[in-house]
């Protein structure tokens, strides 16, 4: 019985880490570029887009679809990143489980 009592405060422990985890992902960022940083996009942790900064030089009234796709690819690659930022934070704590659906 006391086996069981020690490993449900482990399993609180753990939870409390990473919930407090989780939080902190959301006060991270992460950049993602397209175009050769012509285009920039940062996303917090949580995948909310914080920013879009867009040179002078990716503007070109007769091509808007390049912008538009250049856009795209920036914050595709922000949201990769805050991906693999959150699994790497968070893998800290289910090393190895299989835990669907968790972050």
């Amino acid at each position: 019985m006391k086996n069981m009592q020690n490993l449900m405060k482990q399993a609180q422990k753990m939870q409390a880490q990473m919930m407090k985890a989780q939080e902190e992902l959301g006060t991270r960022t992460v950049e993602g570029t397209a175009g050769g940083g012509v285009v920039t996009v940062v996303v917090s942790g949580h995948k909310n887009v914080q920013s879009v900064t867009i040179k002078p030089e990716a503007v070109d009234p007769d091509d808007i679809e390049m912008l538009q796709d250049l856009i795209l690819s920036a914050v595709n690659d922000a949201m990769k990143k805050a991906d693999e930022m959150t699994a790497n934070e968070m893998g800290k704590y289910t090393k190895g489980m299989n835990m669907p659906g968790l972050f």
